[in-house]
């Protein structure tokens, strides 16, 4: 007998819920708020929006599939199935730390506040769940394979993300490495190094390449490919500022070697607790990712 198809609900915590769980009431929320020349009423507003469509998406589930729900905060913990539809109702970027857990997983982007966020990954509108979930079954839909970016810790600990990779210091203090890109190599002091995808080229790194005003050719969100960027290369007389942007193919890489005795990280997607540690000695090659997003397109 065939399983009922299992659609996995991923969301996240509204700022209201949030508020709660750190003043523990609606009115000492409010008060806190209010003391601040701020009102509640708005996030509040937003927190029952948010909950009449995710009770919208539940109720477009047919009754006869399975079906769970997860917070961001238990990605970590989950297990998903190789045939689970994954619907991640929220922001950008819920669909960006829901990535790394997955392996070929149809996902299904749905934007739960469209005037707030861009819809650059959640491309659908709630009520449309029912259509995208036949659409998901029955494999008529087409579907964006989105490059991911992967960093291998020369101890085996790997990190993956969809938009980009932050290698760098934990705080603001200056990170110290050496850079190898193919022959070129160079001991650098900066604000870090950020590699990015196709996704995250709308992004963090699209900001940069548009301060610099030297433009790199950032890659599209469906192409083996990668950009990285140097922050701030202080150049002196031990350290060098010539290999701060480029392109990386999707044979090619980036190796970095800590010379940072603590407070070195690597992280992925902005999401800081969710780090490798990166302490002198320590070799991070960086690549296009073996696996890929597969994002149900609009």
């Amino acid at each position: 007998m065939t399983k009922a198809p299992r659609v996995v609900l991923v969301t996240r915590q509204t700022e209201y819920t949030e508020l709660l769980h750190r003043h523990a009431t609606h009115g000492q929320a409010a008060f806190f708020l209010k003391s601040r020349g701020l009102n509640i009423n708005k996030v509040r507003a937003r927190h029952l929006s948010f909950e009449q469509a995710r009770e919208l998406v539940l109720h477009s589930i047919p009754m006869e599939w399975r079906r769970t729900s997860v917070g961001r905060a238990d990605l970590c913990r989950f297990v998903f199935e190789p045939e689970d539809i994954v619907v991640a109702l929220g922001q950008d970027g819920l669909v960006a730390n829901t990535a790394k857990y997955l392996h070929g997983q149809v996902v299904i982007g749905l934007n739960a506040e469209p005037e707030r966020n861009m819809g650059v990954l959640v491309l659908h509108a709630p009520q449309n769940t029912r259509e995208l979930l036949d659409l998901a079954v029955s494999g008529r839909c087409k579907i964006q394979s989105r490059t991911m970016v992967e960093a291998r810790l020369d101890d085996g600990q790997r990190l993956l993300a969809l938009n980009e990779v932050f290698v760098g210091h934990r705080s603001h203090q200056s990170a110290r490495y050496q850079l190898c890109r193919g022959e070129q190599e160079e001991r650098q002091v900066s604000s870090g190094v950020i590699i990015s995808t196709g996704t995250g080229a709308t992004g963090w790194a699209a900001s940069i390449n548009r301060e610099r005003g030297v433009f790199v050719r950032l890659p599209e969100p469906e192409e083996r490919g990668l950009a990285f960027f140097v922050r701030e290369a202080y150049g002196s007389l031990g350290t060098g500022t010539g290999l701060t942007a480029g392109v990386l193919g999707a044979e090619d890489c980036l190796r970095l070697t800590s010379e940072m005795n603590d407070g070195g990280v690597l992280f992925g997607d902005g999401i800081e607790d969710d780090r490798l540690e990166f302490r002198w000695g320590m070799g991070a090659t960086l690549r296009t990712a073996p696996q890929s997003l597969s994002l149900l397109a609009a």
